[in-house]
């Protein structure tokens, strides 16, 4: 169950977001492999952010799923959530930041 959180400086009032929740949905659950109806998105808009001392258009996000995240599909996701920022809010790639988390991948605490 993939969970992508977007926050971005970008002022959303008066966008129409479902396409960019259709598109993006649809992106992350073909590239890790997930049905779309387990794809959670969380996008929230005018944060404060200041990317490289400048207030222009930026995002930062963070993905979190329980399995599917190799090398390839972290690159694949942070391309294709990338260019969909970019086309839906004008957000440049080169300010965008992506921190991806498999939770599969980290050790658990052991119960003894």
């Amino acid at each position: 169950m993939p969970c992508l959180y977007i926050t971005t400086n970008v002022n959303l009032d008066g966008f129409n977001t479902d396409p960019f929740y259709s598109e993006v949905t649809k992106a992350v659950a073909s590239i890790v492999g997930r049905p779309e109806n387990l794809v959670m998105v969380v996008l929230k808009g005018s944060i404060e952010i200041v990317f490289g001392g400048n207030k222009e258009a930026a995002a930062y996000a963070e993905i979190v799923s329980m399995g599917g995240i190799t090398k390839q599909v972290k690159r694949q996701l942070i391309a294709t959530v990338g260019s969909i920022l970019h086309t839906h809010f004008s957000i440049h790639p080169t300010r965008f930041i992506f921190k991806v988390f498999d939770i599969k991948s980290l050790p658990l605490p052991s119960k003894l």
